[in-house]
């Protein structure tokens, strides 16, 4: 099931909003600013009927498997340095990691659904696990390069990350973006230094493949060079590609408590976790095979619908506990 979101039509311009801190009203060159003081309220990023979109969207599992959201460009600042070797901002207000506040939105939108975020216009290839309160917490995004790249970026923070994996470029781990969005680096396609070359074949350009695995829930992405002929068998994609990951890994937020393991009568069915003290969708996914055990991020209540159409059944004032080994029996 695929989201469509024109997320840069409704996004709020930053001039006259904020201070000007660049050479132009969404550049910032000051390293010094406080990212807090430009996560002002009156800031959109996604309109009110694109987000109430995305809530439903999340909830509606009908012949669906596995969902994913398209849309212009990624959730966060995904470069430090923009047009040219010393072009380095400290934040692009024209990214959509700004306003943070309506990227965090977003994003636990998409992440309530399992759902990853494929886009493009970053000139820019990356794949970001991202993290609203811990890093890692939520949805995956692949960025596509662009397929004639006549506008360069890198992404090439100052520290390196942190939480790498032996031997990895410190480029990636995680990072904090510009306004301090927590990002994790997987894989960056940055520019070859070298000057010249033909500019529809070089500086970083390319195309982005997504492989869905519906059977494991596995998702695959593969970023390839332009010009490069993907069947023969030497063919190589970029550094860093293919990376895999699994459909869970969207909602990567730890579990403070789990509710009892759902036995269900009938395979791959849909399950929604509502918390009844705040009336809330949790998340709502199609599981894999005939049981699963739901996570749930503060103790308390839940109300669990299992199961679609006139196959569906409500638990109501399913208690969450920190101690395994309780199941539920769900006939359908």
């Amino acid at each position: 099931s695929f989201a469509i979101i024109e997320d840069r039509k409704f996004k709020t311009g930053p001039a006259g909003m904020i201070p000007k801190q660049g050479p132009r009203p969404d550049h910032i060159r000051n390293p010094d600013y406080d990212p807090k003081s430009v996560d002002v309220p009156q800031a959109r990023l996604l309109g009110e009927r694109q987000l109430k979109f995305l809530d439903e969207w999340g909830k509606d599992w009908t012949d669906a498997d596995v969902k994913v959201a398209l849309s212009q460009t990624i959730f966060c600042g995904g470069a430090h340095i923009h047009g040219r070797v010393g072009g380095r901002l400290h934040a692009d207000l024209d990214s959509n990691g700004w306003p943070q506040a309506g990227r965090n939105r977003a994003i636990a939108a998409l992440r309530k659904a399992y759902a990853f975020h494929f886009a493009g216009d970053q000139h820019l290839a990356t794949v970001f696990h991202h993290g609203i309160d811990e890093w890692r917490d939520s949805i995956y995004s692949f960025c596509v390069p662009s397929i004639a790249n006549l506008y360069l970026r890198w992404w090439k923070p100052l520290e390196p990350g942190k939480n790498r994996k032996p031997g990895e470029d410190p480029i990636l781990g995680d990072h904090l973006d510009g306004f301090h969005n927590k990002l994790t680096a997987i894989a960056v396609a940055n520019p070859t230094p070298e000057k010249g070359g033909d500019k529809l074949s070089t500086r970083a350009a390319g195309f982005g493949v997504v492989r869905i695995d519906k059977k494991t829930r596995d998702v695959t992405f593969v970023c390839w060079p332009r010009n490069v002929d993907v069947s023969a068998k030497d063919a190589k994609p970029y550094p860093g590609w293919p990376f895999t990951f699994n459909q869970l890994d969207n909602y990567g937020r730890k579990a403070v408590a789990h509710l009892p393991t759902l036995e269900i009568s009938k395979p791959d069915q849909v399950v929604q976790v509502i918390e009844d003290k705040s009336g809330a969708v949790v998340y709502t996914l199609r599981i894999k095979g005939r049981t699963f055990r739901p996570k749930v991020f503060a103790k308390g209540a839940y109300t669990v619908r299992v199961g679609e159409g006139s196959a569906l059944k409500t638990l109501k004032g399913v208690k969450a506990s920190a101690i395994g080994g309780v199941t539920l029996k769900v006939k359908l």
